[in-house]
């Protein structure tokens, strides 16, 4: 329902019905009134808001303006040049925005608060004061109207008279007042329509161009845009396989703890405290520490010096630099700290305590400067290798801990020693034949032709890390020396693996199959110790092979000196040793297990399959390891053998095939470093490479005992059993130049068996 109709005559009547009509008007414009006073603080508040709402974004423009986005590494692609562009892009984008907000936020009073408050006071205000003079002469007109009707009849004819013409008059005046008011009520009434909602209409139409000037921005940046966003999926792209990659090596570096180095001109760098003798006693202070082998110069940077001396977090001063004398680790009882080393230096007298920062850490700087190290090893083989139950009888468990602890083997016997090396090799993080080869260990060991079995986990030996393969050269050879007294200690090679099995190999998952492969286990570290110095024989070959095609005028040899030297010790081996017995295990067994490998009766082959991944390409097992790589056995490089064909390890006792290929092995190398020495090393290295191995004149016929697949053009993919003609050393280490099918190219080395 709208509004009544206020008629002028009405106001002569000013009846009941003309009273209720016209407050209808005046509860309208009232109920007008207080919205336009609510309307008015609302827009004040809204105006406010994108006030600061223009504020805060002038800022957020001037932040994106101001940063300076930088990319890893020395270069940048167009993208990156894009993507670090785009802060500024926005800014401008922003800041041009804000520009049209700021006219909008200036003119916003202009074109609603004023307009709207104009109306409230000039157009509502003047009813409220046409009411107020309508009540006002509503009033006086009934009271002289009372008092004109209480007029006596009797009075005067002129005073009557008088009296009549007095209230027309005052009736007039009522008329007017109340048409006036009729009038302007309803006129404002009329204006509210285009009065009141003109300004919101020009509000409006300011935000709409606002927003219109928003709408032709994002249309010119739309192609920028794009192309921002063809920029930022490269970017995602590129993570994302990247990613992949560098958490990869993430993993590696972990897992390969302090074994892992980066590159650097220093053999090694970290820090150290060192004890500083002072009148009350000594201190110690972290030094940052650095050692080049080659020069044998040790340099220390003090890293908490005074405030004074420190500026923006720099030390000032020049580091110390000595010369090193020599380099002994300092024994657990003769310090209150641990992880301690002694140091010699040329430019001071006495001795320089150094505590680094673990066990680890300790063995890489004595390694870096050749430290003295427990030899434990040596001092089994000199002070009792003829032990009754060597290996087999445990030491007391607390003096092991101690053992472990404290790394100085001299104060210890026999039965603590072995028990140590036990121990040590139990609680490495990875068992030494690795977990990632268990299962192709436990798989060849289970072959039935022993031949094939050998051969097979030889070529697994040679898959190992290069840490693992020494470490396992080094105490299988120690094992073998034992086996070679068993007359005297009862520790056959059976025995040795027995103990030995379960240490060096270990299944990732402790499951019921798991433990049923143990005997296995014990099968495979047999053959390693039996077979020792063929696997040796194959080591040392690659390394004289490896150094022929070299031309380093002078060539070391540098024996491993420990058990436990960081040089030799496997990857994953930094777990604490300290919370295992020497005891467990089951290695108190006094009887060896049946060993159905060891019989030599078993004669039928089982279908050749690979110990590894059958692809030969750079991401994988075979060319990954192309400097690994060696011949599995005498057969396979018949120009490293000795001179008669025929001569196998299983010919000679263990003591005879020690000798055998120890002289072997020293004289390809001793033949190599006199070579060397003279300076003749190019051509000498020729000839005694030329002396190993084959001319391309004599090549052979081979046949292949595993399947690969090539991933390079210079490489063969062939089936298990292919045959190969005008077979012949390539000049990669580990590959074999031969012919397949008609094409030529490289094959692994040990992946063929020559006819």
């Amino acid at each position: 329902m709208g509004l009544p109709t206020l008629e002028f005559s009405d106001s002569f009547l000013d009846s009941p019905e003309f009273r209720e009509r016209l407050q209808c008007h005046e509860i309208e414009l009232e109920r007008t009134n207080r919205f336009i006073k609510d309307l008015i603080k609302d827009g004040n508040m809204l105006i406010s808001a994108l006030r600061n709402l223009s504020l805060a974004v002038q800022r957020f423009s001037q932040s994106l303006q101001e940063f300076q986005f930088e990319c890893i590494g020395d270069a940048e692609t167009d993208d990156e040049v894009n993507i670090a562009q785009s802060l500024k892009e926005f800014s401008q984008l922003l800041s041009t925005m804000e520009e049209e907000r700021k006219r909008l936020i200036q003119n916003a009073d202009d074109v609603l608060i004023s307009p709207l408050e104009r109306f409230r006071k000039e157009q509502i205000g003047a009813v409220k004061e046409g009411k107020k003079q309508f009540d006002k002469e509503t009033e006086r007109y009934y009271s002289v109207l009372e008092k004109h009707l209480s007029l006596s009849s009797k009075k005067k004819e002129t005073q009557l008279h008088e009296a009549d013409s007095q209230m027309s008059k005052d009736r007039q005046v009522f008329y007017d007042a109340s048409l006036q008011y009729v009038f302007k009520i309803q006129e404002v009434q009329e204006r509210k329509k285009f009065e009141f909602v003109e300004p919101l209409l020009a509000f409006l139409q300011g935000l709409f161009t606002f927003y219109h000037e928003g709408y032709e921005l994002a249309s010119e940046f739309e192609p920028y845009k794009q192309q921002l966003q063809f920029n930022l999926q490269n970017a995602r792209n590129n993570f994302e396989s990247t990613r992949a990659e560098v958490e990869r090596l993430m993993k590696r570096i972990r897992s390969a703890e302090e074994d892992f180095k980066a590159p650097s001109c220093f053999t090694m760098e970290g820090y150290l405290y060192i004890q500083e003798k002072r009148p009350l006693g000594s201190v110690w202070t972290r030094y940052y520490c650095t050692y080049e082998k080659s020069s044998k110069m040790f340099t220390m940077s003090n890293t908490e010096a005074r405030p004074a001396s420190r500026q923006n977090g720099v030390v000032n001063g020049a580091p110390e630099m000595f010369r090193l004398r020599s380099c002994v680790r300092r024994k657990t009882d003769s310090i209150d700290k641990r992880f301690c080393f002694d140091i010699e230096v040329v430019e001071r007298h006495g001795v320089i305590t150094l505590q680094a920062l673990s066990e680890a850490n300790r063995r890489l700087w004595m390694e870096a400067m050749d430290g003295k190290e427990p030899k434990c090893i040596e001092l089994v083989e000199t002070r009792g290798i003829t032990t009754l139950g060597l290996y087999r009888t445990g030491g007391v468990n607390s003096k092991v801990q101690r053992l472990m602890t404290s790394l100085d083997a001299d104060a210890w016997d026999n039965k603590t020693i072995t028990s140590g090396l036990k121990n040590y090799f139990r609680c490495l993080a990875e068992p030494v034949l690795t977990y990632r080869l268990h299962k192709e260990f436990i798989k060849a060991a289970k072959y039935d032709d022993q031949k094939y079995r050998v051969r097979a986990i030889h070529a697994l030996v040679h898959k190992l890390p290069e840490k693992n393969r020494a470490m396992l050269d080094l105490l299988t050879s120690h094992l073998l020396k034992v086996s070679s007294h068993s007359d005297q200690n009862l520790m056959t090679v059976s025995n040795l693996g027995m103990i030995f099995g379960p240490t060096l190999m270990r299944s990732q998952e402790e499951t019921v199959a798991a433990m049923m492969n143990i005997k296995f286990q014990n099968i495979v570290v047999e053959i390693i110790i039996e077979n020792h110095d063929k696997v040796r024989l194959h080591i040392s070959i690659h390394i004289t092979y490896t150094l022929s095609h070299t031309h380093t005028p002078d060539i070391m040899y540098v024996p491993i000196r420990s058990l436990v030297s960081p040089s030799t010790t496997p990857m994953g081996s930094q777990e604490s040793l300290s919370s295992h017995s020497s005891e467990k295990n089951g290695l108190s067994q006094t009887s060896p297990p049946s060993s159905p490998a060891a019989e030599p009766g078993s004669s039928s082959p089982a279908p050749a399959s690979p110990p590894a991944a059958s692809a030969c390409s750079p991401s994988h097992n075979c060319s990954n390891e192309k400097d690994q790589k060696h011949p599995t056995d005498s057969t396979t490089s018949p120009h490293l053998t000795p001179s008669s064909s025929s001569w196998t390890s299983s010919q000679l006792t263990p003591a005879q095939q020690t000798s055998s290929v120890s002289s072997s092995t020293s004289s390809l190398l001793s033949a190599e470093r006199s070579l060397s020495v003279k300076g003749n090393s190019t051509a000498s290295l020729s000839s005694v490479k030329e002396s190993r191995s084959p001319s391309r004149a004599s090549t052979q016929e081979a046949k292949a005992l595993y399947s690969c697949e090539a991933e390079h053009s210079h490489e063969l993919s062939f089936p298990q059993g292919a045959l190969f003609s005008n077979v012949y050393p390539s000049v990669e280490p580990g590959w074999l130049q031969a012919t397949y099918n008609g094409r030529t190219g490289l094959i692994p080395e040990n992946y063929i068996t020559y006819i």
